[in-house]
């Protein structure tokens, strides 16, 4: 995705905040080398008998992603990352009061054109609701 964003724009966006379940190292490693900050919270370790917590590097961890964990840690980036629920959830929310529970049509071409619609009508009401 970001590699869209930088043809569209020709620019790199400065920072992501992203879902903590699509994420992996890889990409965080790749973004931080892009100079993108990357915000996506921390899963916290599997067990707790090893005494590890979530900021604690891992050994395939690359010096990238020893960093992001360091600064995941922090206060400021977990003000930062509450940034996303505020935005992103709001509009899938919105979408699901307005009806858009499951596909009703077959295929990814009339999939779009749904997702398209909806996302047309959530500008418009948007709009709507800013200007008044």
């Amino acid at each position: 995705m970001e590699t869209q964003v930088h043809e569209r724009t020709d620019q790199h966006p400065g920072a992501y905040l992203m879902d903590g379940g699509f994420v992996k190292r890889d990409d965080i490693t790749a973004l931080e080398q892009r100079q993108v900050t990357v915000y996506t919270p921390l899963r916290q370790p599997r067990t707790t008998t090893s005494g590890r917590t979530a900021t604690d590097p891992r050994p395939a961890d690359s010096p990238e992603a020893v960093a992001w964990r360091e600064r995941m840690g922090t206060d400021e980036a977990k003000e930062v990352y509450k940034h996303r629920a505020a935005t992103a959830e709001c509009v899938n929310a919105l979408a699901r009061l307005r009806g858009l529970l499951q596909f009703r049509v077959r295929g990814p071409a009339k999939a779009l054109c749904v997702v398209l619609l909806m996302a047309i009508t959530h500008n418009v009401l948007r709009w709507i609701g800013l200007s008044a």
